[in-house]
């Protein structure tokens, strides 16, 4: 789950984490009380949406040279009228794709004197299972670049989860950015409370870019993007609170409602699969032979007929899908019940598209003879092989 800048920043200075302060507004018309709040002389208008490069972003319909969706700006007047120009228009980013995202949320935020820029963020390190802490000196940059031109100016610093946090992991940080004496200990503090924060909150990504030195040499943390794993927000329902379901795919919202592993991509199959590897192996072999995928989706090992009904209409109502494939392979999840929710979903929601059904497994000869005996115009598929290029082929054919 993905959050504002402005909730992300609300989380981290519960934790004590030196961020700038600033006023989160819904309206044209409240930017100007906010300014006033926050007293200038400079002020930062931010763009709300969640995706990043929203300072280098542009807006549909604006002329080439506008300004992008983070401005700065120096009087009241200025800031109340970009926030006119900003709320309610759709910004494009590197990260939003050519359709972009309409900004309905605004953070004006206190201007910085900014003597230094620096990039650090914190996510699940995979190779040495703990929490790594990735820092560079170049910070407000496109990390992405920099990991490619530059790879020996980003640091990471594993933290090994038996310890926690230690103080050498401050001093490792604070010398890969180049900082001494009261700089080197303000980075010590500042790992210290993001570290309790990342693992307090099961934060799956912590991002800031830029963490700057300011010109009385203070280390702030100007921006802050956070990810947070839905596996654990059961524990958080502060965190569940600030969900911006706006931001997200309405598929994806459904599929989240029942308990659903979906995806929505932007392909013309739509896929239906048990288990994460499957999946990503149904996807690819659509690739291979040709199309593209209309979805991730994983109905997990245990699901009901429901569940998979559920799955099914979900897929139904992208009017991208040109054709769907269910791929089963049967373990914990039986072919039978695969069988009856397909079946079910097909009635209550209707076929117009190609249906090609591959089962395997568990109970497969009854999910085959409950498919067969349905009058379902439903194309049987042997393996995965054949699966992958009959709906490639019927799709194609359509």
């Amino acid at each position: 789950m993905n959050v504002h800048e402005y909730q992300a920043k609300g989380v981290l200075g519960g934790y004590g984490v030196p961020v700038s302060r600033g006023v989160a507004i819904f309206s044209a018309g409240e930017a100007e009380a906010a300014a006033r709040e926050l007293g200038g002389p400079v002020w930062v208008v931010k763009s709300q949406i969640h995706a990043g490069g929203r300072g280098k972003g542009t807006f549909k319909g604006a002329a080439p040279d506008a300004k992008g969706g983070v401005r700065v700006v120096r009087s009241v007047e200025e800031v109340a009228r970009n926030a006119a120009e900003m709320l309610g228009a759709t910004l494009v980013t590197v990260q939003t794709g050519p359709a972009g995202k309409q900004v309905n949320r605004l953070y004006i935020e206190e201007g910085a004197q900014i003597a230094a820029e620096f990039y650090l963020s914190m996510l699940v390190d995979r190779a040495t299972g703990g929490v790594a802490f990735v820092v560079s000196t170049e910070g407000g940059m496109d990390i992405e670049a920099v990991a490619h031109d530059t790879p020996e100016k980003i640091h990471t610093i594993p933290v090994d989860p038996a310890t926690g946090l230690m103080p050498h992991h401050g001093r490792a940080i604070a010398k890969a950015l180049g900082l001494s004496g009261d700089q080197a200990r303000q980075a010590g503090a500042l790992a210290e409370k993001l570290y309790a924060a990342f693992t307090g909150k099961d934060m799956s990504l912590l991002e800031i870019n830029p963490l700057v030195l300011t010109a009385d040499g203070q280390l702030k943390c100007l921006d802050a993007k956070i990810s947070f794993d839905s596996n654990a927000l059961y524990r958080h329902p502060d965190i569940v609170a600030l969900r911006d379901e706006s931001e997200e795919d309405a598929k994806e919202i459904e599929a989240s409602k029942h308990d659903l592993a979906y995806i929505a991509l932007e392909g013309t199959i739509g896929c239906m699969v048990n288990g994460a590897g499957l999946a990503m192996a149904t996807l690819d072999i659509i690739k291979l032979y040709g199309e593209e995928p209309a979805n991730f989706l994983d109905v997990g090992g245990g699901a009901t007929e429901e569940k998979v009904t559920a799955a099914f209409q979900i897929i139904t109502a992208d009017p991208n899908v040109k054709g769907i494939l269910v791929n089963i392979f049967g373990g914990i999840m039986k072919c039978d019940v695969i069988a009856r929710g397909v079946i079910a979903a097909v009635k209550a929601v209707g076929l117009s598209v190609p249906l090609v059904v591959r089962l395997e497994g568990t109970n497969v000869e009854e999910g085959k003879a409950i498919i067969r005996g349905s009058g379902l115009n439903v194309i049987p598929a042997d393996d995965l092989d054949d699966a992958a290029q009959k709906i490639v082929a019927a799709v194609k054919g359509a």
